[in-house]
């Protein structure tokens, strides 16, 4: 299903990857620091195969793990293990835009 909407992109989203933890952590991938984190955006249907997701489906990646999500080289998945890693990364990466600030959800305490 593609959505008719435009994706949401947030400049503040992107620019507070820069300088944060990888999310994903990749085993025997992640590089473990911070100098090469993106907003690195997730496979999503919203928008089609091509284009990329909102940035809401998205989240703080190292390159070395971007490029394992993103599919530049073999990392071996096991069965379901990449769709588990990207769901606990996204609940990860929610909460703690929560926690900074970046995104609200109306009435929470």
């Amino acid at each position: 299903m593609r959505f008719d909407t435009s994706p949401i992109r947030s400049k503040a989203l992107r620019n507070s990857a820069r300088g944060q933890l990888c999310k994903l952590q990749l085993l025997g991938v992640c590089q473990g620091g911070t100098e090469t984190t993106v907003l690195a955006h997730l496979p999503s249907m919203p928008h089609g195969m091509a284009l990329k997701g909102d940035d809401l489906i998205a989240v703080e990646a190292c390159a070395a793990c971007h490029d394992a999500i993103d599919g530049r080289f073999n990392y071996g998945w096991l069965p379901g293990e990449k769709e588990e890693v990207l769901y606990f990364a996204l609940i990860r990466q929610l909460h703690q835009w929560v926690v900074r600030g970046l995104i609200s959800v109306k009435g929470a305490t």
